[in-house]
């Protein structure tokens, strides 16, 4: 039989004991219903598209093919790369396509289910860890496509390739560490989903994505301002050189990351039955 839940008007902040007693329990209790939803979205997605999983290879291909025929035709100067610069453009997409997917995932989540959570009792954290699964399955496929990159290119791998998939976690911790900040935001509001698109289509390009990250100049303090710049830089070269260059600020970028989302799973907890009140007055 399921402990009882007492709802008071006073505010768990006054209790942490007891509200991370709560966000444990919920945690846990959300595990059937995160697959069930994983699965339903990942099905959804793929299920509902002509070209399938193709969709998941295409966007680093595309930009990969433009930026090597620009550099090639001496439109873009980017210097020097670890890697061909095919399979450098390719695999820095298939990154930073996996974090924006992470900082959209918690906002288009809460806001599909909007009608479900106003007549469902269920742990919201269903609907985030959904997500976070949808988003490292569709990284699994794009990294086929890496290897296969790879091997094309006979890039050599160090042994770190494995510390890689930690410097990928704290990625996409960092995308949903913002993406459920602004979660309650989006289910009120439409303007957070287009500003997010916009914002990602400049993030993008402070991002190094396509450019090795620029030593000196206003463009290069942004660039390492950035706080995606190390997690992805070191993923990056984990994989490749197995010599990171900044670890000072990958770790400094992690531990504010998760901190940050303690405490942003803490005030999505606390904004979300306000949020839902709302949508349903």
């Amino acid at each position: 039989m399921p402990p009882e839940v007492v709802y008071t008007p006073e505010s768990l902040l006054r209790h942490p004991k007891r509200l991370f007693q709560q966000m444990w329990r919920d945690l846990l209790a959300a595990r059937e219903l995160t697959w069930r939803l994983m699965i339903r979205d990942i099905s959804a997605q793929y299920r509902q598209s002509f070209l399938g999983v193709a969709w998941a290879f295409l966007p680093p291909i595309v930009m990969a093919t433009g930026f090597t025929l620009a550099k090639d035709a001496n439109v873009i100067s980017v210097g020097a790369t670890d890697l061909p610069y095919p399979a450098y453009v390719m695999f820095s997409t298939a990154l930073w396509q996996t974090f924006v997917e992470a900082l959209n995932g918690p906002v288009q989540a809460v806001t599909a289910a909007k009608p479900m959570l106003a007549r469902v009792n269920f742990p919201r954290e269903a609907l985030i860890l959904a997500k976070l699964g949808e988003v490292f399955f569709n990284f699994a496929i794009k990294l086929i496509l890496i290897v296969a990159l790879f091997i094309w290119f006979k890039v050599s791998v160090s042994w770190t390739a494995i510390l890689a998939i930690v410097a990928l976690i704290h990625l996409v911790l960092l995308g949903t560490f913002i993406g459920v900040l602004l979660a309650p935001l989006g289910v009120l509001y439409q303007d957070i989903s287009k500003g997010l698109t916009m914002i990602t289509g400049f993030w993008l390009f402070v991002t190094p994505v396509v450019y090795p990250v620029p030593s000196s100049g206003t463009f290069g303090f942004l660039v390492k301002l950035n706080p995606v710049t190390p997690l992805l830089v070191t993923a990056r070269e984990l994989a490749t050189t197995g010599v990171i260059s900044d670890p000072y600020r990958f770790w400094v970028v992690s531990v504010i990351t998760l901190v940050g989302l303690v405490f942003t799973w803490i005030g999505f907890r606390l904004a979300m039955p306000f949020v839902v009140e709302r949508v349903s007055s």
